[in-house]
């Protein structure tokens, strides 16, 4: 077996920054976790999926890593060049304006400087001509307002290397590479208390662009917001639809929001599809894995942690049904790596094999808590 240098977590103090020639961990299974197909709700697959957060990976600011900066998120020029690489979805942030059209961007308000002051100003607030107004500008020539964003209390310009104007979903449908999924995190407000009727609008409004313009696309929905997951699984029975978590590791008032097993309750009695767990959550309890799993629930996972090929070869043995990542490139690469080759690979699904040197499990597990805890 040939051996490859790993990328250490314990290696790397700032997770932002990843080195740039990581190579991934060498390991080979006898076999591929089996997990809910996440293209066809409560099927099987024996496929391990990686999906591209915010397109090609979100942007991180402060970060000095060029990569967190390449392309501009969610945007068709962050999609297509996601989907250059071996993907099976890509993941991004649904709101709907406040004249009823679902368009694609993380954030709660959008900031602008204007005369050396900040305006900010919610998102839902604004139509689509005045969210269309913000960045880069469809028509040449034409100046669009100043884009910003609050880094750990800062404001900051949005900078990124390859800028690209906002889009609508359905452009995206109409735009991006047909043979790539769609992670649809449908997205709202962890500060306000929306009642059934306005979340039931919102949802009908993202379901008639889904369902005018999908096609043969796999489609996957999201939230954090348990509501919203529910009442998605309500109104369509086409599409998955998973639960989005912290895994315990941040407190809201809302208690089905504080852990895998709060999480693992509302996938069950909503008849949801699957659960989205930040990493972390998973690697302080490993032993939600198999509980999950045993519900016949899939399990993906997000965090910055998803960085390092390390950490996403210790989820493929653990049974993990798949990663949404930001540097999908490196990911992908180490993600071929988990594939068996000419009938190597014999090792134990326990242990990761390495010059016929096995390293346990559990040791790995151990390590890597003990890295997130600092």
């Amino acid at each position: 077996m040939a051996t490859a240098k790993a990328v250490h977590v314990s290696d790397v103090p700032n997770l932002d920054q990843v080195p740039e020639n990581a190579t991934p961990l060498s390991i080979y299974a006898t076999r591929l976790p089996m997990g809910v197909d996440v293209t066809k709700g409560g099927n099987k697959s024996s496929k391990f999926v990686v999906i591209g957060h915010r397109g090609h990976g979100m942007n991180i600011l402060q970060s000095a890593d060029r990569r967190m900066k390449a392309f501009k998120e969610n945007t068709i020029l962050s999609f297509n060049n996601a989907a250059k690489h071996p993907i099976d979805f890509i993941e991004f942030d649904v709101q709907v304006t406040k004249d009823d059209v679902a368009i694609i961007f993380h954030d709660d308000v959008i900031l602008s400087q204007e005369y050396g002051i900040v305006v900010e100003k919610r998102v839902t607030d604004l139509t689509l001509n005045e969210f269309f107004s913000y960045g880069p500008q469809r028509d040449d020539g034409k100046v669009g307002k100043s884009l910003a964003r609050k880094v750990n209390g800062n404001v900051v310009g949005w900078q990124v290397e390859s800028d690209d104007h906002s889009c609508t979903l359905q452009e995206a449908f109409e735009k991006v590479n047909p043979r790539v999924g769609f992670n649809i995190e449908l997205k709202f407000d962890d500060n306000i208390n929306y009642d059934q009727n306005h979340l039931i609008h919102v949802l009908q409004v993202v379901l008639k662009v889904v369902y005018e313009y999908a096609k043969d696309r796999p489609i996957i929905f999201s939230s954090f917001q348990p509501d919203a997951a529910l009442l998605i699984k309500k109104l369509q029975e086409r599409y998955p639809v998973y639960f989005l978590t912290n895994g315990g590791t941040e407190t809201y008032a809302d208690v089905r929001r504080n852990s895998l097993e709060e999480a693992r309750k509302v996938a069950l009695e909503g008849g949801l599809d699957g659960i989205v767990s930040e990493v972390k959550g998973i690697f302080r309890n490993p032993s939600a894995v198999r509980e999950i799993k045993e519900s016949n629930l899939s399990l993906l996972t997000y965090g910055k942690l998803n960085n390092f090929p390390e950490t996403v070869h210790v989820q493929h043995l653990m049974g993990i049904d798949g990663v949404i990542v930001d540097l999908v490139e490196e990911i992908t690469r180490a993600v071929d790596e988990l594939k068996p080759r000419n009938g190597r690979g014999d090792v134990k699904s326990g242990e990761i094999g390495d010059s016929g040197r096995g390293i346990d499990l559990s040791f790995l597990l151990n390590l890597i808590s003990q890295v997130i805890q600092h």
